[in-house]
């Protein structure tokens, strides 16, 4: 029998998926996460559910990982000493950056600038410059970068970044910068833009291989390190890590390019979700991921989620690809005050993380949290995770009580039920970022939602958007574990080619999209992957000639069959796209920008479970009733447990529903019928 293994690190919890590919079999386990060393955590995990399981570590075929250890040291400014080469003339890239400030009218007043992840004092020029089409304008002089380069060497650097103007043309000078780095600095990891980002523009391809220099060390050392606790540990199996994009990538492959792993966890869930999706026959879906600190929202059509060309960690953005995925500072552990000037309750953005956590968790936490709103609602039952939790009701109630005195309320409850809704309505707001200001209605998507928290907030979310059904995935605590499991090998080659349509020919797009896919290919197969089992994908962008932006247009690799048209769907792709967005069209020429090929492998054969037929009536599942409030009323709910239900049963509101890793709730007016694949779906209930 051959196993994978799906492993997903978050700020509070590890989880661990477990599964038996030919059957579907699937165990599960949810450790602590161990944020001084999450290698600690992952293989309390992995320990804990191959003991469930009864297997031993070396049955394991394959480790799949989410991994958090490149976004921390974005966010908590952990990173490597960065030295940076520029071309003589642009030491300062990086601190002109460009002219955007985020927040509203005069935002600029009060808004403290970042600083770059390369200091200018670690910054230097080399003397050269290639032009814009290649040729060589002046020569790289090499006693001088040897000079330069000491100068770093002095400053003890950790990671090296070379990024040089217009090096996406020709990368030669680079490629020498780093045979010379290697002599000047042995031992220390360099990243040239050329193969970090092998695109125009100086500043978005510096500070992207900056920011994967930023990362390299830590991310190298974490990787080495987990990778050798599991050969001593007797797991035999190959490591692969998630990218941003939702693929994987071999373990020394995310050492080499560990920008493309930023959005890692994120990414994990939404591939997760549309395994999910694709079970209960829906393929256009809104994924909704709420755990203990925040809330992860991403849209997808036709079963592959939109993949955007940028990758924002906290202030940092870079030019990478990844699911498109909105953060929300909205989760379990949000905390709910009441400012002293204006009285206004207000949830999150802090949080209580795992340590004390909420109230309820009796780990010594005081301050009231979207957990504790939801015990004293009566949503949570007493005990979670299998009874290996029980929730503090007393300490819940005190906690919220503190907030219905500050407010003058007349009961905990009502103050529970404002913290409730208003953190509906922040992940609202995320929700509509995905769909409604992308032009997509949410009510032509179904919402899986899934996270330790997503299902209780879940039935809310659909009646506040109106997409139907929502889906509750089984084991929706440990989904992302499954999207790591559930997802394939993927490498990506990318080329600026800058020329306009009237000067391009079907066959010269066909020839470059080729020979990207070729390079990708290659590093593919490098990693295993036999050129015959690679499936590829073509996208490029385009502009109207003269615009200063461009936008992502797919391009099927069948229409390259008949090059003669290639261009002419080209242009109806972008200018249904543009109309889309922006609502108008221009009469000029149009102009290709960069091409794109991504490769990726074989999905692996993970069967689908299919639960024993029932009769519609989860009566055997019922294992106790318990007083929720709804709606400023008290009413008796209904509570399940999820692994008793059966295919077809059908759950009417109000009712919890119980499992391991989370609690469902099913409001008045509405109902759940579980899937044969385990899901939930939920649904308002016609009236009359």
């Amino acid at each position: 029998m051959t196993y994978r293994l799906g492993v997903d690190v978050g700020g509070t919890f590890t989880d661990v998926l477990l599964v038996e590919e030919a059957s579907g079999s699937t165990w599960r386990a949810k450790t602590a996460s161990t944020p001084a060393d999450q290698a600690v955590g992952v293989l309390n995990g992995i320990g804990k559910v191959c003991a469930e399981a009864g297997i031993e570590l070396d049955d394991v075929a394959q480790v799949l990982h989410g991994t958090t250890v490149a976004t921390n040291a974005i966010l908590e400014g952990k990173g490597a000493v960065v030295g940076l080469v520029t071309t003589k003339g642009f030491r300062q890239v990086l601190q002109i950056a460009r002219s955007y400030v985020p927040g509203g009218l005069a935002g600029w007043i009060i808004w403290p600038k970042p600083e770059p992840l390369a200091a200018l004092e670690n910054t230097v020029e080399v003397d050269e410059r290639i032009g814009s089409d290649g040729a060589v304008v002046r020569e790289l002089d090499s006693d001088d970068v040897r000079t330069q380069l000491r100068k770093l060497a002095g400053r003890g650097i950790q990671a090296l970044a070379v990024s040089l103007i217009n090096s996406f043309a020709d990368p030669a000078h680079e490629k020498r910068i780093a045979e010379i780095a290697a002599e000047e600095l042995p031992g220390v990891p360099v990243s040239l833009s050329s193969d970090v980002l092998p695109e125009l523009r100086e500043y978005e391809r510096t500070v992207t291989t900056v920011a994967n220099g930023y990362v390299q060390p830590q991310v190298k050392r974490y990787i080495e390190t987990l990778s050798g606790r599991l050969g001593a540990g007797g797991v035999a199996g190959e490591l692969a890590i998630l990218r941003s994009d939702g693929g994987l990538s071999a373990a020394g492959a995310a050492v080499s390019a560990p920008v493309t792993m930023l959005l890692s966890g994120p990414a994990g869930g939404v591939t997760g979700a549309v395994w999910v999706a694709e079970q209960c026959g829906y393929s256009d879906l809104i994924t909704f991921d709420m755990g203990g600190t925040s809330t992860d929202v991403a849209l997808v059509q036709g079963l592959t989620p939109r993949i955007g060309r940028e990758t924002k960690v906290g202030d940092l953005t870079v030019r990478a690809s990844s699911v498109d995925v909105r953060t929300v500072g909205a989760g379990g552990g949000s905390i709910a005050h009441v400012p002293e000037l204006t009285r206004a309750l207000r949830v999150g953005p802090q949080s209580a993380g795992a340590d004390p956590g909420p109230a309820a968790y009796g780990k010594g936490g005081t301050e009231p949290t979207v957990t504790d709103a939801n015990v004293v609602l009566g949503y949570l039952p007493p005990t979670l995770a299998g009874g290996e939790i029980t929730l503090d009701v007393e300490a819940a109630l005190s906690a919220v009580s503190s907030v219905s005195d500050a407010m003058g309320l007349e009961s905990p409850e009502a103050a529970a039920a404002g913290i409730v809704d208003i953190v509906n309505e922040n992940m609202l707001g995320g929700l509509r970022l995905v769909s409604v200001q992308q032009g997509f209605d949410p009510r032509d998507f179904a919402l899986v939602a899934f996270g330790g928290a997503g299902p209780l907030h879940a039935n809310a979310l659909g009646k506040l958007t109106g997409a139907w059904p929502v889906i509750v995935p089984p084991s929706p605590g440990v989904l992302c574990a499954l999207g790591d499991a559930t997802t394939s090998l993927r490498d990506e080659a990318a080329r600026t080619v800058l020329r306009r349509f009237a000067d391009l020919s079907g066959a010269q797009l066909g020839t470059i999209l080729t020979e990207l896919a070729d390079e990708a290919g290659a590093r593919l197969a490098a990693q295993g992957v036999a050129r015959a089992d690679q499936t590829v994908g073509f996208q490029v962008d385009v502009r109207y000639h003269g615009q200063g932006f461009e936008i992502a247009v797919d391009v099927d690799p069948s229409s390259l069959e008949d090059r003669d048209t290639a261009l002419e769907r080209l242009t109806t792709g972008f200018d249904a796209e543009h109309e889309r967005l922006f609502s108008f069209l221009l009469n000029v020429d149009h102009e290709l920008v960069n091409a794109r090929a991504t490769v990726s492998g074989p999905r692996p054969e993970v069967a689908a479970v299919t639960l024993p037929e029932g009769d519609g009536d989860p009566a055997t599942a019922l294992i106790d009733t318990h007083p929720i409030h709804v709606s400023g009323s008290t009413v008796d709910a209904c509570v399940y447990d999820r692994a008793k239900l059966r295919a077809g049963d059908l759950v009417t509101g109000p009712a919890i529903v119980t499992e391991m890793d989370s609690t469902t709730l099913v409001l008045p007016g509405h109902a759940a019928t579980v899937h044969p694949s385990g899901s939930l779906l939920i649904n308002p209930v016609r009236q009359g």
